[in-house]
């Protein structure tokens, strides 16, 4: 499969042999699963105190032959607080009483992370980088049409860049600032994705509406498909390409 690289002045220099990793099959249902499982890690255990409600002297006298029992005493059996002289206190611990216990309350060692398998992962993975090529998916999620060709790879001299505003520079070069400019009317959105395998330019490109800046070891299925919707605009550099090909 060839490909175009393109200069920081956005123009062609030569054509490439991309890796074979851009002719895996298009499988959104594998990419939707990895993503729901990157996004499951993310979240936050949660649980309530392992004795909430339980810290009181109540306790249940239900025995007929039991000192203080309620029982035959016209009095709701329920684990009741102890009192001198043998006197009745409040309904306590019982999740239907004030201040009890919660019935099934969340516990913090619930496992919330979805596994998926490692093999599964990986052809996940190398799925949602070919869909980055598909220029169809592309442009449908980004709702744009664009004028360079995709996958879209640039000089590894991009990776030097120190400044955002060279950066920003190169986004309108390859005209896609667009997606920059509708970022910033929504939160949260999304524009491009920048897969590098180093350099400064992971630091001058950050602070960008909508843009990530990832390394090419670093690369997850929910950077290249945020939502679990691949095709998302992603510029690749050639060192970048050269770390992906070696996942083969």
């Amino acid at each position: 499969m060839k490909g175009s690289l393109y200069s920081l002045e956005g123009k062609v220099l030569k054509e490439i042999e991309l890796p074979g990793i851009f002719e895996e099959p298009l499988r959104s249902d594998l990419v939707k699963r990895a993503v729901l499982s990157d996004e499951s890690k993310k979240h936050q255990p949660k649980g309530s105190y392992k004795y909430a409600g339980m810290e009181t002297s109540a306790r249940y006298r239900g025995r007929k032959e039991d000192y203080g029992t309620t029982k035959n005493m016209g009095i709701a059996h329920r684990p009741r607080e102890v009192l001198p002289e043998g006197r009745y206190g409040k309904v306590k611990r019982s999740p239907s009483a004030v201040k009890g216990r919660r019935s099934h309350p969340p516990k913090p060692e619930k496992r919330i992370a979805e596994e998926i398998n490692r093999k599964e992962y990986e052809r996940a993975l190398k799925s949602a980088i070919a869909f980055t090529a598909d220029r169809k998916t592309v442009c449908e999620r980004m709702n744009c049409d664009f004028g360079v060709s995709l996958p879209l790879v640039l000089d590894n001299s991009f990776e030097k860049l120190s400044k955002t505003k060279e950066v920003l520079s190169v986004l309108k070069a390859l005209n896609l600032f667009p997606l920059i400019e509708k970022a910033k009317k929504r939160k949260g959105a999304k524009s491009a994705l920048i897969v590098v395998s180093e350099g400064n330019v992971l630091k001058a490109a950050k602070n960008i509406p909508g843009v990530d800046v990832v390394t090419a070891e670093q690369l997850r299925v929910t950077h290249l498909a945020p939502g679990a919707h691949p095709g998302r605009m992603t510029i690749f550099t050639e060192n970048a390409l050269g770390v992906l090909g070696g996942k083969q």
